[in-house]
């Protein structure tokens, strides 16, 4: 037997209780763990859990406010529903496929029908304490990272039935971590514009709706002014918005039952169909479906009893039945709404023209780059792709991938050398990309380094055809690397917005100092953390990284593996995106100086 080699038979085989499957493989439960700077970190899901379940409450007619504090580290939801069943407290938070979230009649459009929710909140805290009052009696259970610690029951005649769920993030699955506000209190306006009626407070501030989903529209576009008064309706088990911007793309919220499907899904195909069917019926045209969508901002929401999402963490629907009611519901409504509001059908069909003979201008501009493309290599110039999208059929796995957007041969030598083969792409920019802000679309076909990008990402003809999972723009630590950064931001959030909503695009951050002597070598990404390496690092060598050529391969594979520092690009709402490429990239130069000057605290080395 090899030296070390590990021994598989019967001894190596494990049997864990449900929770302490939860607490060593968290990730299927909750997706990713985090330390709280990302909205869709460990942390919120936990809280989203708990909050799902008063907001269950209030979709049944039970309870129409929650209440929502934090102290700390730790979490408290209190809602006003039915209560958790006293006698069944306990298994119901503690217990996988415990709940009454199977039974139909009881809870008829709920997320939380798998028995997981609360259970994985109890496992991954290391305080839980829940509280359930019902008919004048409560009962109390409080938990250990999972394990029962203690309980109390008795009369309160004074309490209002409902539940209350107190807890703390254990610091042995976060280590580090801290809440958000502004994740915490934007995810709490969602909650309120699907579900017009329910109140929520957070802290001393009130969260509420009146307009459902035309609310949110009107929060994500901010100031981005609508080309017409947006399309509303709202019935049972449907709600939808959208109106259309002079942006281009795509840009769409869905929901299933409350829970926001980050990637869209069946019902988010079923509601564009529809959109279609429904302006066509109304012009009696036969537009195609990219001129009536191109610059729409939509949101749909469906209530559903079972729905099939594609995993724990519920991003995207996989139901396949809701197309047969929501596609004709839509576009119904859509044909309606159109005929009575005659002056705002005339905007909207005037869009719908409009990007029709943009797309017929465009479409020979695209045909001349493609082939221009042709003609000058077989294979796209720059691109060293992963063996993942050679092995399998396009699309199945793109999860998986990653492509590294990064400046120069140097650092694109570097890197090929050191990543991953099989999941990791790295395309290598010639130099400074073109600052296409307040240019049209064509500018971007007739540009060969942006046509090039866009053939290596896969989304010449749109973001459907998307070959990786992860787009990470990799640039130096310096002023030209800051500027080539700001570059390729405003050509993605300019023509390719959904790719950052939808949370693809990624700032990949490398250290800036190297300190090391002969026993230990500290890797710094701040002029804070080289001060404190050194203080620690006795007689330290300290070296600048100004570029990334100058990592060696052997050093830098620790940077995009598995511990890479990757931080996510997001936007607060639509609206901040047009002002930020304005201020940021347009001609307003010596206000934009004086804003760099202002808030300038380093000198860049």
């Amino acid at each position: 037997m090899a030296r070390g080699k590990a021994v598989y038979d019967e001894r190596a085989i494990q049997t864990l209780d449900a929770l302490e499957h939860i607490r060593l493989r968290s990730g299927m439960y909750i997706g990713r763990l985090g330390d709280g700077s990302h909205p869709l970190d460990g942390i919120y899901v936990m809280l989203k859990e708990v909050i799902d379940n008063g907001v269950d409450e209030f979709i049944m007619g039970e309870g129409r406010r929650i209440e929502i504090s934090r102290e700390n580290a730790s979490i408290t939801v209190r809602d006003y529903g039915r209560g958790i069943p006293l006698g069944k407290l306990v298994e119901c938070v503690s217990q996988i496929n415990t709940g009454g979230k199977y039974n139909d009649d009881v809870f008829q459009f709920s997320v939380g029908l798998n028995g997981v929710g609360t259970k994985a909140v109890n496992a991954l805290s290391c305080d839980f304490e829940v509280t359930s009052w019902r008919d004048g009696r409560f009962r109390t259970a409080r938990f250990q990272r999972g394990v029962l610690d203690g309980e109390k029951k008795g009369r309160d005649a004074a309490a209002p039935s409902g539940t209350l769920v107190r807890f703390t993030p254990d610091s042995e699955i976060f280590p580090a971590y801290a809440w958000n506000e502004e994740f915490v209190e934007e995810r709490l306006r969602y909650y309120a514009f699907l579900n017009a009626g329910l109140t929520l407070n957070y802290n001393g501030k009130r969260f509420q709706s009146r307009g459902g989903l035309a609310d949110l529209l009107a929060h994500e576009m901010g100031d981005e002014a609508p080309l017409y008064e947006g399309v509303h309706c709202s019935q049972d088990r449907l709600e939808f918005a959208f109106s259309h911007t002079s942006n281009y793309g795509e840009s769409y919220f869905s929901f299933v039952n409350g829970q926001y499907t980050n990637d869209g899904g069946t019902h988010q195909s079923a509601f564009r169909e529809g959109v279609l069917k429904g302006v066509n019926e109304f012009a009696k045209e036969s537009f195609s479906g990219e001129d009536v969508r191109d610059g729409i901002v939509g949101a749909v929401a469906i209530k559903l009893q079972d729905p099939v999402f594609d995993s724990q963490t519920k991003s995207k629907l996989g139901s396949t039945d809701v197309r047969s009611w929501v596609v004709p519901a839509v576009r119904e409504q859509v044909a309606l709404w159109l005929h009575q509001h005659p002056e705002q059908a005339r905007l909207l069909v005037e869009k719908v023209k409009s990007n029709e003979r943009v797309r017929k201008e465009l479409s020979a501009i695209k045909k001349e780059a493609k082939e221009r493309a042709r003609k000058v290599a077989i294979r796209i110039p720059k691109l060293t792709d992963c063996k993942l999208h050679y092995d399998t059929p396009r699309g199945k796995r793109r999860e998986e991938t990653t492509v590294f957007i990064t400046e120069g041969d140097s650092a694109g030598g570097v890197m090929v050398q050191c990543r991953d083969v099989y999941t990791q792409a790295i395309f290598a920019l010639k130099g400074k990309p073109l600052n296409c802000h307040g240019m049209k679309r064509d500018a971007i076909y007739k540009n060969e380094e942006l046509y090039n990008l866009m053939r290596a990402l896969g989304i010449e003809d749109g973001i459907d055809g998307l070959r990786y999972n992860q787009v990470v723009i990799a640039t130096d630590a310096d002023v030209d690397g800051m500027h080539i950064r700001n570059l390729l931001l405003t050509y993605f959030l300019r023509y390719f917005e959904e790719i950052v909503l939808k949370g693809h695009l990624y700032i990949l951050e490398t250290p800036l100092f190297r300190v090391r002597n002969k026993r230990d070598t500290r890797y710094c990404y701040s002029d804070a953390e080289r001060e404190s390496a050194e203080a620690e690092v006795r007689g330290a060598e300290v070296t600048r990284f100004k570029g990334l050529g100058e990592i060696s391969p052997g050093e830098f594979g620790r940077f995009i593996g598995e511990g890479a520092r990757l931080l996510p690009v997001s936007v607060h709402n639509l609206g901040e995106v047009g002002r930020c490429l304005d201020f940021f990239m347009g001609k307003n130069t010596p206000d934009r100086r004086a804003f760099i000057i202002e808030n300038l605290s380093t000198e860049v080395v």
